[in-house]
């Protein structure tokens, strides 16, 4: 079935939304899935400059969710979890070349997970994700639902990668190739970090942050209720600023911001550069 043909059939079916799924419907969901897993098909894709949702692909693994029932997939009395049978666990084997390091790590069916990916304990990658090629997700970091992670990125330990399965036609978090994100960072609501930035330690990121650009003296702000978009090779950091009402004033307030300080340059990429020994 081409591309286009599981397009169409999708849309219908979301469209339709019946009370009960016919075979036929089950087999058509599975190669819906098939190509979320192989990366042939993807929730978000580029657009000029920027990223846009793919609204069917999203109504797909929506589908899945309505179409599915919960299922007992407990390995025993001690471990138990339950989910939809639509969306077990990722069925992975050497021949992906993704290396798993055993300590509670999730990846769930629907999620497409590149050779040379790195997934440190406990961390988890959600329905809907794109993780490319030679990416690290270390230890309880999160790929939310529908995220999008480009080639070569640095997850840290405790990251959150937020998820956006609704509306259809919002735009999923996405990360491009070559960012370091730092350790418990939180990136949320459809932000687009752009390729090559950096993303210190303890940054959180929404559509409605704005973002102090220091090197270019202007304030960075989601434009038309769209995403919020970090620009190529900066280097975001933690700041404040103050609160000037008089009660602001009085108690000496301020409001968390974060602040582009610099653009990446030849001390940045030495700094950050990823351990190669370790993949």
């Amino acid at each position: 079935m081409s591309v286009e043909t599981l397009q169409q059939k999708i849309q219908q079916l979301y469209q339709d939304n019946p009370v009960e799924y016919s075979h036929e419907d089950f087999l058509l969901f599975a190669r819906f899935k098939e190509a979320l897993n192989r990366g042939e098909i993807r929730s978000a894709e580029p657009a000029g400059d920027s990223w846009q949702a793919v609204d069917w692909v999203k109504e797909g693994i929506l589908i899945g969710f309505r179409m599915g029932h919960l299922t007992d997939y407990s390995l025993d009395e001690q471990f138990k979890y339950f989910d939809k049978h639509t969306y077990p666990l990722k069925n992975i084997d050497l021949s992906n070349k993704i290396r798993q390091v055993p300590g509670g790590s999730s990846i769930r069916d629907g999620s497409y997970v590149s050779k040379g990916v790195v997934i440190m304990p406990p961390a988890y990658i959600n329905v809907g994700a794109y993780v490319d090629e030679g990416t690290m997700v270390d230890s309880h970091a999160l790929v939310g639902s529908c995220a999008q992670i480009g080639k070569s990125v640095h997850l840290s330990a405790g990251t959150q990668i937020g998820g956006v399965l609704e509306p259809v036609n919002a735009t999923p978090v996405v990360i491009e190739d070559d960012v370091l994100v730092g350790g418990n960072c939180g990136i949320y609501e459809g932000t687009i970090v752009k390729q090559g930035a950096v993303i210190a330690a303890g940054v959180i990121l929404t559509a409605s942050t704005p973002v102090y650009d220091l090197v270019n003296e202007e304030i960075i702000t989601r434009q038309n209720h769209g995403s919020l978009t970090i620009p190529e090779r900066s280097v975001v950091i933690s700041g404040s600023r103050a609160i000037n009402s008089d009660f602001g004033r009085e108690y000496g307030l301020s409001k968390y911001t974060p602040i582009i300080v610099k653009y990446r340059d030849e001390k940045t990429d030495k700094s950050i550069a990823l351990e190669e020994a370790l993949r």
